[in-house]
């Protein structure tokens, strides 16, 4: 593909004449409206979710300016707001969604502004829980199966089978922006309600039976495999259009390495069992082109290092300096695979099965 700054430079070498850049430059602008005025909507759509991602001072502040406004409706709740009641607390929901959906969608529309268009339709998505705890609290609709507390603040912090359907809510309102605004970060909103509803579901079906922490820990581990599943689907269907993804990869590989690393085990021949799962996370985000599942796979190995260190070999000497000469083959290991990681990716799409090839995402 030729620039302008292509052309320009083939005008100041002589190789095109004044005249041939203008009537080149006038046919290449023409041909380009034309194929933008023919493309069908919903390619364009998917065309500006693919555009390549770019972080830096001024998208941190466009997300942390979101992120203030999410936790200041969803965290930072205080006795003075939840005092608002159901209704108070339906209305501020639904003024608040109106505003970000119109504001959101009015920046969407300029290509250089989709990003805080993005994140303002997030910000409307967020409100979902709140405007359906509002209208439960009004109707009086809380499941007698459910126990605890059931006020608003307390829906972060505290397991309650009467928040499920504030995050199907969530959920849904998610699918549905996602139909019209294709932005990768609204898929972090479902993925924290979808773990939030695991944890619930399990307190409402067990009626408080086990132990909070427990439950918790449980329900994490296995709705972080389901979980990962359902990214790494969704990275093998959708990830030309955009990396959809990203945030499902870092809520499951945290819910299930997280209710891992913290199930109570006993034994050596576990904790064994729990490296060799970690060491499995690492090449499995390489198959997966996921570098979170190698941070978390990296961080349990560590743990286990640690265990060695501490319970296993408190006493050796020498097993201080056999920790330091592995961590160094880790290392080298891992500066020869960033070497080789094009060769081994490729490797990998040559002689990989059809079946598993079809499994792998794109690059």
């Amino acid at each position: 593909m030729f620039t302008e700054d292509d052309l320009s430079a083939a005008r100041a070498a002589g190789v095109l004449s004044e005249s041939d850049y203008q009537r080149l430059g006038a046919f290449l602008l023409g041909r380009a409206q034309r194929e933008q005025e023919q493309q069908p909507q919903g390619q364009e759509r998917l065309t500006a979710a693919a555009e390549p991602a770019r972080f830096d001072v001024i998208h941190l502040l466009w997300y942390a300016g979101a992120l203030v406004i999410i936790a200041a409706m969803a965290v930072f709740i205080n006795e003075a707001f939840n005092a608002l009641g159901g209704p108070g607390l339906a209305l501020v929901a639904v003024c608040y969604a109106a505003f970000f959906v119109f504001l959101g969608d009015h920046l969407w529309r300029r290509k250089d502004l989709k990003i805080p268009g993005g994140l303002a339709i997030t910000i409307a998505v967020a409100m979902t829980p709140m405007a359906i705890w509002g209208l439960q609290e009004s109707f009086g609709l809380w499941s007698e199966e459910a126990t605890g507390s059931h006020a608003y603040g307390d829906f972060v912090p505290l397991i309650n089978g009467n928040w499920l359907f504030m995050e199907l809510g969530a959920v849904a309102a998610t699918l549905l922006a996602l139909r019209f605004f294709p932005f990768a970060f609204l898929t972090m909103i479902a993925a924290v309600a979808l773990w939030f509803m695991s944890m619930d579901l399990g307190a409402l079906l067990t009626h408080g039976r086990y132990d909070e922490y427990e439950l918790r820990r449980e329900v994490s581990l296995w709705f972080g495999l389901a979980l990962i599943g359902v990214a790494w689907f969704v990275d093998v269907k959708w990830r030309p259009a955009g990396d959809f993804a990203f945030w499902l990869h870092l809520a499951a590989a945290a819910a299930f390495w997280g209710g891992l690393t913290f199930r109570a085990s006993s034994g050596e021949w576990l904790a064994l069992t729990y490296c060799l799962i970690n060491v499995a996370l690492v090449f499995f985000a390489v198959f997966v082109r996921r570098r979170v599942y190698a941070v978390f796979g990296a961080l349990g190995v560590s743990i286990y290092l640690g265990h060695l260190a501490y319970d296993v070999f408190d006493h050796v000497v020498l097993f201080s300096f056999a920790l330091s000469a592995l961590g160094l083959a880790i290392i080298g290991l891992g500066i020869a695979l960033h070497r080789k990681i094009g060769a081994i990716d490729g490797w990998i799409d040559a002689n990989a099965p059809p079946a598993l090839q079809q499994l792998r995402p794109e690059a």
